[in-house]
């Protein structure tokens, strides 16, 4: 048993608060135990990028450092990507090659530095990689493949290797990102026509090959490795990729799934997917990919396109990734999170879905975010009259509220019937005062 800060007693001697999360209801697993292991995270690889622009960050109307900003929300980490592009690719086209080891090894700094932990995002290309393209380096082109995988192995090792001397050692690694149909194409690619057991083989060797250059340079500090696709909403899908990845033996800590509303289905389906994904392959699953627009579109899942309804999807996120069977909900990362308007550049509408508004000012979103790992507690304050509001922040949406007569055993607790809502990133409900009435309240682990 958890208990959390102090009681709280009110003049009315009969009401007494409780606020315990009773972790041992579950079985709970060692990653993540508590909230403090939640990731709730922040793509920020074009932070330096936007800023060597012109445009600025600001809290409340003043400006502020953006990585301050995150942390100052409550938000854990930050997730950078890593481009294998030379500078003359960085320089020539800024937006789409400017991701290096250069580049992201200042921002990296950066992040550490803000008290930030660090996901690193292996693109293995020189530019973006997604479902639609896996691309090799330009330098790797005419390697044969045993020549591919002493390369994986080398890349990853000297990549980690430079970061760990700089102080900005990574604490969660992707190997790849978004790699439903492999990587390194042609040699990695899987699905479709090159759905082959040799296919999977290849795949397989060239991310073993990965990971264990990330071990060779890490040593001690060896970070949780994550395996990311894209089906947050395809169950079928996901299975599919993962039953065959696992045949391989391939060694990784955390599943990876992007979900956005635009692309990949309702709650519904996203809740099937996850759901079935912490069942059938007993690891941690991390929402690596989301975002939610704040203005510019029409209604999403039922959801307005405004700041609210922002919030309101991240509630919903919370709701499903807390619920997960065994605990195994990691984490979620909103993508694009420094993204805004940049004359010049088009920006593909995320600067619409970003953290922040039209003058820079960081939106509410951030502190939903930093309430998915706020400390779980109950607070009680009074309601109107006769009344009164128990709140308590997302990090309990994997939490019943329930009620009892008595604190001692044997009374038993029973679920509260009260009417739970949520808003502003939180949950609450009202309860209302009856004289001489004996009611404790405390949250329960589903």
């Amino acid at each position: 048993m958890i208990l959390a800060p102090p009681t709280r007693t009110f003049n009315r001697p009969r009401w007494l608060l409780l606020a315990w999360l009773m972790a041992g209801f579950l079985s709970l697993p060692l990653f993540p135990a508590s909230a403090a292991d939640f990731i709730a995270g922040a793509d920020y690889s074009h932070l330096a990028f936007f800023e060597q622009r012109g445009i600025v960050y600001r809290d409340a109307g003043q400006p502020r450092d953006a990585l301050a900003i995150l942390k100052d929300r409550g938000l854990t980490c930050a997730r950078l990507r890593l481009f294998t592009s030379s500078a003359a690719q960085a320089a020539a086209d800024p937006y789409n090659y400017i991701n290096n080891l250069d580049y992201t090894l200042a921002l990296a700094l950066r992040v550490k530095n803000a008290g930030l932990k660090f996901m690193l995002d292996f693109h293995y290309s020189d530019s973006w990689a997604d479902p639609g393209k896996q691309t090799k380096p330009a330098a790797w082109t005419n390697l044969s493949f045993p020549q591919l995988k002493d390369q994986m192995r080398a890349y990853n090792s000297n990549t980690i290797a430079v970061l760990k001397a700089a102080g900005a050692m990574p604490d969660y690694v992707q190997v790849g990102n978004e790699i439903i149909g492999g990587l390194l194409w042609p040699e990695g690619r899987v699905g479709g026509g090159y759905d082959t057991p040799t296919q999977w083989s290849q795949l397989a060797q060239l991310l073993t090959n990965a990971i264990a250059g990330i071990r060779d340079a890490a040593g001690q500090q060896m970070p949780a490795i994550m395996i990311h696709i894209d089906r947050g909403g395809d169950w079928g899908g996901t299975q599919w990729f993962f039953d065959r990845l696992l045949q391989q033996q391939v060694p990784f800590d955390l599943i990876g799934l992007s979900y956005y509303p635009f692309w990949h289905g309702n709650f519904d389906a996203l809740s099937n997917c996850l759901h079935n994904t912490a069942l059938r392959y007993a690891k941690p699953v991390v929402i690596a990919e989301t975002a939610f627009p704040w203005t510019g579109s029409g209604d999403l899942n039922g959801l307005p396109p405004t700041p609210a309804g922002q919030v309101q999807f991240v509630t919903r996120l919370a709701q499903i990734v807390r619920n997960l069977p065994g605990g195994r909900g990691a984490g979620i990362i909103w993508w694009g999170a420094e993204y805004q308007r940049t004359p010049g550049y088009s920006l593909a509408g995320f600067d619409q879905r970003s953290f922040y508004d039209l003058g820079g000012n960081v939106l509410p979103v951030a502190n939903a975010f930093g309430n998915l790992v706020a400390p779980l507690r109950l607070t009680l304050q009074p309601d109107g009259p006769g009344s009164l509001r128990l709140t308590w922040p997302l990090s309990g949406a994997g939490t019943s509220l329930v009620t009892s007569t008595s604190p001692l055993p044997p009374a038993p607790w029973l679920p509260a019937t009260n009417l739970v809502q949520a808003t502003g990133g939180a949950f609450h409900t009202s309860v209302t005062i009856v004289t001489n009435d004996n009611r404790f309240f405390r949250l329960k682990s589903n």
